[in-house]
């Protein structure tokens, strides 16, 4: 029933909305996403939480700093059990490298799987009139593909990018790499605060490899049957 291609976002602060929902989606879902909201304000109890219930955890908080302090933190975060973990690609390559080497490095003494590591390369909430504020010259879409590379060479695992760029990254970094994609919206869905949005369906025609879905499920009156539309969805693309 479940697909582990879906990731719900829990964009929750509360444990008794993360745990509600949980039983509310049942064994429909068994990958979740934590980003900063929830783990800032629960902490790793959370991850405990979903990992109990036998649930795939990605832990989003994105870390970017010098590339020993990414590397510091994502060898603590190792230890808390999370499938995945992120860092921003604008950080560099030996950031990127440094931290996926120190992920091993502490996998292996802690006797625990290496947690996937993953790189943002451009936020889907950025437009192209916000991209030119920060003075970029060059389209969204070419930076995000620039950026998919370094992360490859430098050893990680996949990306998030927007739908809308997953093609172009799937022709560069070839098929066994993660293409993690926010901003999906099943038809006739609000689009909240994302900017480069597909559907489901378009989203891995295109080569994502795992979609990231909030608010259709989370804010939906029967968030299990909105899992389930969007698994259906899914299944039509293999």
């Amino acid at each position: 029933m479940a697909d582990n291609r879906l990731i719900v976002a829990l964009d929750f602060h509360s444990m008794d909305k993360v745990e509600a929902l949980v039983m509310k989606l049942g064994d429909s879902v068994i990958y979740y996403k934590v980003g900063m909201e929830l783990f800032y304000s629960v902490g790793s109890s959370v991850i405990k939480y979903l990992r109990k219930q036998g649930k795939e955890v990605f832990l989003d908080l994105k870390l970017h700093d010098i590339p020993n302090t990414a590397a510091q933190g994502l060898g603590s975060l190792t230890r808390l059990g999370a499938t995945m973990l992120n860092v921003h690609a604008s950080g560099g390559y030996t950031m990127m490298k440094t931290a996926v080497e120190n992920l091993q490095k502490e996998s292996e003494k802690s006797g625990m799987a290496r947690p996937k590591l993953i790189a943002v390369t451009i936020l889907t909430s950025m437009n192209e009139s916000d991209w030119e504020g920060l003075g970029q010259k060059i389209p969204i879409q070419e930076q995000v593909v620039r950026l998919a590379k370094l992360a490859k060479q430098a050893g990680l695992d996949g990306v998030v990018a927007s739908p809308q760029e997953a093609a172009a990254i799937r022709a560069a970094c070839g098929k066994d790499f993660m293409i993690v994609t926010p901003g999906v919206r099943p038809v006739g869905a609000a689009l909240n605060d994302q900017s480069r949005i597909a559907t489901p369906a378009s989203a891995l025609t295109s080569g994502a490899s795992h979609l990231v879905i909030g608010r259709p499920i989370t804010a939906a009156e029967d968030p299990r049957e909105a899992a389930l539309s969007i698994i259906k969805e899914m299944e039509a693309v293999k």
